[in-house]
């Protein structure tokens, strides 16, 4: 069975009138009725300082939803990790572990948006170290034992629920970040496919097993009427198109891997935007055909409020799926 699985980031740009109160009360809302009907996991996004208030507390908002739920994994993805300290990841993941009874999923990554770093008093030059020492320092800090660090004694609590710790993926786009995976991380999410090379070549390398078939997944919007839904949903997905854009084009040749991003660009036209295919909406019987092309390990995320889209418009597409995909595909 294809799973499905949700995504926020939370974007409320300055010209969507839907009050802030009501978008984070209906994401928790929809992850509570995303976990009644199996979906595996919710995704939650991290940056700083946006405009459009991108969500900045991943932490807290997987709380609310795990007091809400009972067996939805709290993805979060992606953490940005160097603006966080050690010690204070450790326990609010652990914290978070706890809360949930071991449903806490991190993905670790270095960022590159400089403006956060200068915002949260760090350097995209400590990236490197950062996260070449982060999960082994988890690791350590999750066994609830003293222990020594560069130096310095650390005592951490308390432990998570999971064992033998909390699973911790990294992504990235680069090549030392899929080298980086294999030596530290339980799974990798590349931002280009053929990273998973380099990640299954460092593996061998290192004597380690590849780890399960990676996961097929498709990004998906579900409508009756694509085109009278696109015309909509149009202005949302092009203003979080444009701040990705934004953000690549001024940022990203100052990283380490600037030919990881060629999808998002700066556009004016939404009917470009929709040929690129970056926010494919479909059928009800196209997502069903879609979804049993992926095979057994895919996964249909869905993200219902992107770019600020109203939660009401957000609902009308889930129940939509609820009503007419999921039904064809647990038959």
């Amino acid at each position: 069975m294809v799973d499905f699985g949700l995504r926020y980031a939370l974007r409320q740009p300055d010209w969507v009138k839907t009050d802030l109160a009501d978008r984070y009360a209906a994401c928790v809302e929809q992850c509570v009725w995303a976990d009644k009907l199996g979906f595996s996991k919710v995704m939650l996004s991290e940056h700083h300082g946006v405009s459009d208030g991108y969500l900045p507390s991943p932490f807290v908002l997987a709380g609310a939803i795990a007091a809400r739920t009972e067996q939805m994994r709290l993805h979060l993805s992606a953490i940005i990790a160097p603006l966080h300290n050690p010690v204070r990841l450790a326990e609010d993941l652990a914290i978070l572990d706890v809360l949930s009874n071991g449903r806490a999923e991190p993905v670790l990554v270095g960022g590159y948006v400089g403006a956060e770093f200068d915002l949260l008093g760090t350097s995209l030059d400590d990236r490197k170290n950062y996260m070449e020492d982060i999960i082994p320092f988890l690791r350590l800090a999750w066994t609830g034992e003293p222990f020594e660090w560069k130096g310095k004694r650390y005592h951490i609590t308390p432990k998570p629920v999971q064992k033998p710790h909390i699973p911790v993926w990294m992504g990235g786009g680069s090549l030392a970040s899929a080298r980086r995976a294999a030596r530290h991380a339980d799974a990798y999410i590349p931002q280009r496919q053929e990273l998973y090379d380099v990640f299954y070549d460092e593996l061998k390398k290192l004597g380690k097993s590849k780890p399960k078939e990676e996961l097929r997944y498709i990004v998906v919007w579900v409508a009756e009427d694509p085109d009278k839904f696109w015309a909509e949903l149009a202005p949302y997905v092009l203003h979080e198109n444009n701040s990705y854009g934004e953000w690549y084009r001024d940022w990203e040749p100052k990283s380490s891997h600037a030919d990881a991003w060629n999808s998002f660009v700066v556009r004016d036209d939404t009917d470009e935007l929709r040929e690129t295919g970056l926010y494919p909406v479909l059928t009800p019987d196209e997502t069903i055909a879609r979804a049993r092309e992926l095979g057994p390990n895919g996964f249909v995320m869905l993200h219902p409020m992107v770019g600020g889209t109203p939660p009401e418009m957000a609902w009308e597409m889930l129940e939509l799926v609820a009503n007419r995909v999921l039904p064809a595909l647990r038959e």
